[in-house]
């Protein structure tokens, strides 16, 4: 069971349309036997699954709003328990009265997340499936929201189980020799057990760079663009997002701090920060903002450096290329192409790739979409990719270890099993058939209300 301050079995209703007004409000009510309280609220028990107009009344029998009632009696509904959706006009005040009326008649408001939570609990989605209901709602771009519905269909869960059937059966066979040493069972050499591990491993891999992929579809990048003063970042970071987001000038100095924009990137979301030019400064408020600077640098997940191609780089580029952190990727921008007479050179001995463009006129833009793309590690194909959260890579890459593990231990047939069984837990927390209390409450939590 799920730790949790309600009685699973207890009435839940919840608003389940966005706070604000709109043409057409919902309200969602989850629990068993719902067609008294479908009558209290309706005056009848609507017909399962048919649209069913009616007045919503009050205590008293007065109108709240007139509009559907959709009813779902278990286990063919969404949770799996009966539920009622009443949808009426989308006002504020016509939702709360509504929600009120359901609280008056023995439901209790919903904690987020707690109609997909019950739909776990009840077998109706495994928790891939669940998590994928809350990162569709979430999607920032259509590919995002694609690799959500394949993770809601349950992709993402069968190749998970596919992999699973396979450790299962080399588990059984190792494991038999253990249990029934006096039986001659034929498992076959170690060999064959390397041959079979080898097939497990290669997919794992292959499942997890997928994996990797559709995290970044889901969270995103962190792109910081930093440099001198008047070097084009605000420039930059306007031609990227296609509108006049930070204040250009030519004073140095004008963005004092952090200017944050998310960029559709070939379907992956993207915040860029455009951040205050690092220079020494006694302008108090300008250090500021060149600490916060460093601290966003500190954070991200590159670090776009970009360059004055008219003054060529110097040794103050030289020392804000040295100064990043060790292991942060990096990309060179070299800007103001139209001003400049010639490509410039590469910075001191920097590995880092580069692109010459022109923030002004656009010249080079989509070289450089491309080269921010190669070094977030996007491979540009979001087919097969599966939207996976922190939890899920935790899990695959435990895994892996665990495999790893156990093609060092084929001489000890019990090591190499206990390794096996560790694998297979760790691929089936991915799904919930192995998932502590605490980690689900943790899950449905950053759920919306009334999902």
């Amino acid at each position: 069971m799920v730790a949790s301050n309600h009685d699973t079995h207890d009435t839940i209703a919840a608003i389940a349309t966005a706070h604000g007004r709109g043409g057409i409000g919902v309200v969602r009510v989850s629990g068993t036997r719902l067609d008294g309280f479908a009558q209290g609220l309706c005056g009848k028990t609507p017909r399962p699954r048919v649209a069913t107009l009616c007045d919503f009344s009050d205590d008293d029998g007065g109108r709240i709003d007139q509009g559907l009632a959709l009813y779902f009696p278990a286990p063919h509904s969404y949770t799996g328990e009966d539920v009622l959706e009443l949808q009426g006009h989308g006002g504020p005040v016509v939702l709360q009265r509504l929600l009120k009326r359901c609280l008056t008649l023995g439901a209790r408001v919903a904690e987020p997340g707690e109609f997909s939570k019950r739909a776990y609990l009840n077998g109706k989605m495994d928790l891939a499936q669940a998590e994928g209901v809350a990162d569709l709602i979430d999607a920032a771009t259509e590919q995002a929201a694609r690799c959500a519905n394949r993770s809601i269909h349950g992709e993402f869960s069968l190749a998970i189980h596919a992999l699973a059937r396979q450790l299962v059966e080399l588990r059984a066979l190792t494991e038999a020799t253990l249990d029934f040493p006096e039986e001659e069972i034929d498992i076959g050499t170690r060999d064959d057990q390397l041959r079979r591990l080898a097939v497990i491993r290669t997919q794992l891999d292959t499942l997890l760079a997928a994996s990797d992929q559709g995290s970044l579809l889901r969270d995103g990048a962190l792109v910081v663009l930093a440099g001198q003063p008047n070097a084009g970042k605000s420039s930059l970071l306007n031609r990227l997002a296609g509108e006049e987001i930070a204040i250009v000038t030519e004073i140095p100095g004008t963005t004092r701090d952090a200017i944050r924009q998310s960029i559709n990137l070939y379907g992956v979301p993207v915040h860029v920060i455009d951040t205050a030019g690092l220079r020494e400064s006694a302008d108090p408020v300008e250090r500021i903002g060149i600490a916060r600077t460093w601290d966003a640098i500190e954070k991200s997940d590159l670090a776009v450096l970009v360059i004055d191609g008219v003054k060529g780089e110097s040794a103050e580029d030289r020392a804000i290329l040295a100064r990043l952190p060790k292991g942060l990727p990096c990309l060179l921008v070299y800007n103001k192409a139209d001003l400049a007479n010639k490509p410039m050179a590469r910075a001191g001995d920097s590995e880092s790739p580069r692109v010459t463009l022109s923030a002004k006129t656009g010249e080079g833009i989509e070289a450089l979409r491309k080269a921010l793309a190669e070094a977030i590690g996007w491979r540009g194909e979001a087919e097969g990719v599966f939207m996976a959260r922190a939890r899920h890579l935790d899990a695959l890459r435990n895994a892996r270890s665990r495999l790893a593990q156990a093609q060092t231990e084929t001489r000890r047939q019990e090591l190499f099993a206990e390794e096996l069984r560790q694998a297979h837990e760790a691929l089936m927390s991915i799904t919930g058939e192995v998932t502590p209390d605490d980690l689900l409450g943790e899950i449905f939590s950053r759920f919306c209300i009334g999902k």
